[in-house]
Order: C-alpha cells, then structure tokens, then sequence
C-alpha cells in the first residue's frame, strides 16, 4: 500500500496570488537540510492552483495541493515529531501559508485507477519525472496538471457504495492520462473532514481546461444519475460523485504542477 500526505493549502495573504508558487519552492528548498524528511518523504509534487482562465466550478478559495509519498504509514506521524523539521521547516510556514502546514494536511492511501501509459506524444516537459511504479502498476508520466477533488460522503451513503462510486468516476474524462483515489484517514483537521481524494492527471492545464469545458463539473450531472444507480456519464463528467457525495463540501482545484521531486 502506499502512503501519502496531501495538503490543500492557502497562502499567507500578505503574498501575491502569482508569488506563491516561488514561496512555496523557497520552503521546499529547506527539506533539503532535514535528512529524516528526505528518508520518509519520497516524493513531493507541489500543484498551484491555475490562475487564468480557471475552469467553472473550481475552487478559488485555496491556492494549492501538495503530493507527498511517504515511505510508509509511520513517516507520516513521524514528520511531526522530527527535530529538524520542527527546527528548520516549521518557523518558515507562516511566510508562505495562512496556518501551520500540520492544520491542513490528511493522511490516506493511494489506489491507482488508471494507470499513465507508459508513453504518449503530449507529455509536458516536467512530467516525466514522474514516470515509475505506483501501486504495483508500471506508469508513464502523469502529467503536468491536476483536477484534485476533495469530497466527503453522504450520510446515507454506505462506505463500500462510496468507494465504488468513486473508482466509476475514473471514466469521468477520457483525456485524463492517469486517475488515483486517495482514501483519507479518520484522524483530519478541523475544517478538512474529507474522506476521500480524487485525482484526474493532465498532459497540460490547457488539456485540463478542454476536458472540463466538453465535461463540466457540476452542469447536468444531477440528471445523469437517478437514485444513485449506476450508469455511464451523460452530459456531467462528475455524475458519480454527485450520487455519492455531498457536493456543497465538495473542492474541486484545477492546478498546475509547480515544484516536484525526485
């Protein structure tokens, strides 16, 4: 199984909309200095929101979505605890985010729905760095642009029709070279009660936004699916999540990945 820490974070007010991507890069720098972190964080993809012509239905309150692979489940309780990160790492947050970054990160585990193929003609030129093994699955680059979505389940809603529901929703946009379910631990943030995490991987933002332009996000969807059943997608990309999910909790975040490593 593997582990990931996901943020969904604001900037600091004080900082520009287009200079916190930078911001957030300068505070990433300084994982360099932690070498436990640079041992149970395998991987950081770091996805600013997009700032121009922001697909309807997205989000606008938040300003980025963080990627972190851990090594395992631990790395994620240990990371809070560290004396290097709590030394080095944690007095810089404030300069970059409206909170400490512990306030608005969740814990879960990925399952890879659809896997990245292992080549094609519209990779960005970042993406390959994200080309490997995931989940057990051999995968191509993702991609450089992200449709992350941060949903909580309806009440009436069993656990188990959720997450059917949610591994539907991998056919929600044909162009999407690569979706993952992230399954979010019970132990959240206040304000971050979500269970669970949806990522729709894109070559380019201008592939994201043409995706949800021919597939809106909330336009339609409601008719798409009657009393929960499940049937292919009609005229709203997001019909799935909308029999499954209270919507008025729901964040969409139409990014661009900003920083990733390795």
């Amino acid at each position: 199984m593997h582990w990931k820490m996901i943020y969904l974070a604001r900037r600091n007010p004080a900082l520009a909309p287009e200079d916190f991507a930078q911001a957030w890069r300068e505070h990433s720098a300084l994982g360099r200095q932690c070498r436990n972190v640079q041992d149970k964080v395998l991987s950081v993809t770091q996805c600013a929101r997009l700032l121009d012509a922001v697909p309807a239905g997205c989000s606008t309150d938040f300003d980025g979505v963080n990627l972190l692979g851990l090594r395992d489940r631990q790395a994620a309780n240990d990371i809070w605890s560290d004396a290097e990160t709590l030394a080095i790492m944690r007095p810089d947050e404030p300069r970059v985010f409206d909170r400490y970054v512990r306030d608005f990160t969740l814990v879960a585990s990925e399952q890879v729905l659809r896997a990245a193929p292992l080549k094609g003609p519209h990779e960005g030129p970042n993406a390959g760095a994200h080309a490997g093994l995931h989940g057990g699955l051999h995968e191509g680059p993702r991609g450089d642009a992200v449709l992350v979505a941060f949903v909580r389940r309806q009440a009436a809603v069993s656990p188990a029709d959720f997450q059917q529901a949610l591994a539907q929703s991998a056919s929600a946009w044909a162009d999407a070279r690569c979706v993952v379910l992230n399954t979010v631990e019970a132990a959240r943030p206040p304000g971050y009660d979500f269970d669970a995490i949806v990522e729709w991987w894109f070559a380019s933002a201008d592939a994201l936004r043409l995706a949800l332009q021919t597939q809106p996000l909330r336009a339609g969807a409601a008719a798409d699916l009657q009393a929960g059943a499940a049937a292919p997608l009609q005229t709203g990309a997001a019909a799935y999540l909308h029999a499954v999910c209270a919507m008025q909790d729901t964040v969409f975040m139409a990014t661009g990945v900003s920083h990733r490593r390795p």
